[in-house]
């Protein structure tokens, strides 16, 4: 891309970034405007097929678009979905993040061993959790990511398999100039390996920021070197 080009990108993605960040501030607000998300997908009736069968859901995402209009969604349609999050040093910036997160529904579970065992409970008690798959995980696998290997967490498809629950990939791409969003959950990924399972991810969310670039918002060192 051209010098000018790309500063006009970084406008762009800091304009939906502050929107996104405004949004999840003010969770609660934001989850009611149900006028404002259009679903679809095949994983969305998956996910409610599971749900009345009482098993698990693990849906997939990354810091694309608006990632809390898919749990919006999920609202909408009589269930809730908890979420895995990174603790933040800042704590006036924590305290503000966490509680807009706990407004988009429960159990929010921070990172680490304790968060790991509850986030297990959780499953196998047939919730459902979202998880953003796009940052660096140090002791993760390289895996392709926008044509480059990124060290990847394989969390979200070693719990599919472990125990046997749907991995189903879902965006919220902002629309209409950001003010309404199109949710798609996708066809969950088929169980074969972890590292398969999340190349599929993978290739899934770079399709998505190609398309729409200035919507992607992971600011922190994604590729070695970067």
């Amino acid at each position: 891309m051209k010098r000018g080009a790309r500063a006009k990108l970084g406008q762009d993605m800091g304009w939906h970034m502050g929107r996104t960040l405004f949004e999840i501030y003010h969770d609660a607000e934001f989850q009611t405007q149900h006028h404002k998300f259009k679903a679809s997908g095949p994983g969305l009736v998956a996910m409610k097929e599971a749900q009345a069968a009482g098993k698990g859901v693990v849906i997939v995402s990354g810091h694309f678009g608006q990632w809390e209009a898919v749990r919006a969604v999920i609202k909408m349609h009589g269930l809730e979905s908890g979420a895995v999050y990174r603790r933040h040093k800042n704590r006036h910036y924590e305290r503000r993040i966490r509680a807009g997160i706990e407004a988009g529904g429960k159990p929010i579970l921070a990172t680490g061993h304790v968060g790991t065992r509850a986030l297990v409970r959780h499953l196998r008690g047939g919730g459902i959790i979202s998880i953003l798959l796009d940052e660096k995980y140090s002791e993760g696998v390289r895996i392709p990511f926008l044509g480059h290997d990124a060290l990847t967490s394989l969390s979200a498809a070693q719990l599919a398999l472990k125990y046997d629950l749907l991995m189903i990939p879902a965006f919220g791409t902002r629309i209409e100039d950001g003010n309404a969003f199109r949710v798609e959950f996708e066809a969950p990924i088929p169980h074969t390996d972890s590292i398969t399972m999340t190349h599929v991810f993978n290739n899934s969310l770079s399709a998505r920021i190609m398309a729409n670039p200035e919507q992607w918002y992971w600011m922190l060192r994604r590729w070695d070197g970067a």
